[in-house]
This record gives structure tokens, C-alpha cells and sequence, in this order.
């Protein structure tokens, strides 16, 4: 059982639920993981190593050996981070060595904010407050290639339409914790939001089912 406020945020890439999620994580106090990231880095650790992503026994190898104190290598924010983790995301070793590390986020008292694509539904399925992110695809196309360009990623917004719909489909289709939204999730479609409306609407959503957990921790 969840024992402090945990605020789970999934929802389709880059649709702004990282965004949203460490607002939230300012707003309240709360340590924050994005846990795409994880999957980022255990692609990345397996094209260091010169191995095949689809070879599971190396993914997995490299996802209990993952060194959560370098995740802010800008490497994991590029365009072949997300293709790597798109292909080592589906393997059930990786999917499980990695469920740990976040479970044991989760477990901080007084809470915590994770944002991911099966945190409400697989990792925190007790979670007070979850919310499900999503936009158009035209626009989170558009949002994820202004990004890579800020960073000097010299990728067609052709190319970024085309990963995230491939990504949408892997996600969606595995047969392990498919992305999908929670029963008691809150729907969120950003798609013609600000980041601060999205953020705003967001607290409003979790203030509201914080009033729901205080009730329950005081009954």
C-alpha cells in the first residue's frame, strides 16, 4: 500500500505530462522521477556496450546496473535516446528490473510525482492522484521538434511525426504494462493548452483528489 501522496502521471510522448509532473513536483514539495528516462538510459547503456537492443538478456543487464545519479546526461534527451528506449521498453527483464526502481521512488514519505507511461496502472495502481496526459499529434509532433532544434538537433519534423507514432504504437501494443489510461485516472488533453494552463489545470485536478486522500488518512 502507498503510504504517502503519490501523483502518478502517465500519458502519450510529449504530450507535456513532464512538464506538468515536476510543476507538480515544485508545487508540493515532492521529489520528482521521469521515469521515460530509465528506458532512455538502458538504451543508451546498451549502444555504448556495442549491443543489440533487441537482445533482452543485455537490456536487462544493463537496467539492473543503471546508475540513477547520471540521468541527467543530455545524451538521454536526444532523438536516438527515444528510439533506443522505444526498442528495449518492450523486453518483460527490463520492464521488471526497472518496476523496482520506481516502486522504491514511489515508497518516499511525504509523496512523490512520477510521470511515465504505466505508473497509475502498473507501478502505483494505489496511487492517490493520477492523471493521464494527452494531445493531437500534429501538436506533440511539432512541441518535440522545437525542442530537439533548440538543442541543435538537426531532425525533420517529418522524422519526429514518425518516432512518436512509432512510439505511440509500442507503447500501446505490448503485451507488458501497455500504455493505457488508469479506470480512476483524470483526463488531461493539452492540446490547445499553455504549459501554465496545462500546470494550473493539472493542481486543480490533484487538489481535488488530495482532498479525497486526506479524508480517507483521517477516517
Amino acid at each position: 500500500m502507498t503510504k504517502g501522496f503519490v501523483i502518478a502521471v502517465d500519458g502519450v510522448a510529449a504530450s507535456g505530462k513532464g512538464t506538468i509532473a515536476q510543476a507538480l513536483a515544485s508545487e508540493y514539495g515532492f521529489p520528482y522521477l521521469d521515469t521515460g528516462l530509465l528506458y532512455r538510459a538502458v538504451g543508451l547503456a546498451v549502444l555504448r556496450r556495442g549491443g543489440d537492443l533487441e537482445d533482452e538478456a543485455t537490456a536487462a543487464a544493463c537496467a539492473r546496473g543503471l546508475d540513477l545519479t547520471r540521468l541527467d546526461d543530455p545524451a538521454l534527451r536526444t532523438l536516438e535516446a527515444g528510439l533506443a528506449a522505444s526498442r528495449v521498453g518492450p523486453h518483460p527483464e527490463v520492464r521488471t528490473a526497472l518496476r523496482q526502481v520506481q516502486r522504491a521512488f514511489a515508497a518516499q514519505v511525504p509523496g512523490a510525482v512520477l510521470d511515465g507511461r504505466d505508473i497509475g496502472t502498473v507501478i502505483v495502481p494505489d496511487a492517490p492522484a493520477k492523471l493521464y496526459v494527452t494531445a493531437a499529434l500534429e501538436v506533440r509532433a511539432k512541441r518535440r521538434w522545437l525542442q530537439l532544434k533548440a538543442k541543435g538537433d538537426a531532425v525533420t519534423i517529418e522524422a519526429v511525426v514518425a518516432d512518436i507514432s512509432q512510439r505511440d504504437a509500442t507503447d500501446g501494443g505490448r503485451k507488458d504494462s501497455p500504455m493505457r489510461p488508469a479506470p480512476d485516472a483524470v483526463l488531461l488533453d493539452t492540446t490547445e493548452m499553455t504549459i501554465d494552463q496545462a500546470a494550473d489545470a493539472a493542481r486543480r485536478m490533484v487538489e481535488t483528489a488530495r482532498g479525497r486522500w486526506a479524508q480517507s488518512q483521517a477516517g
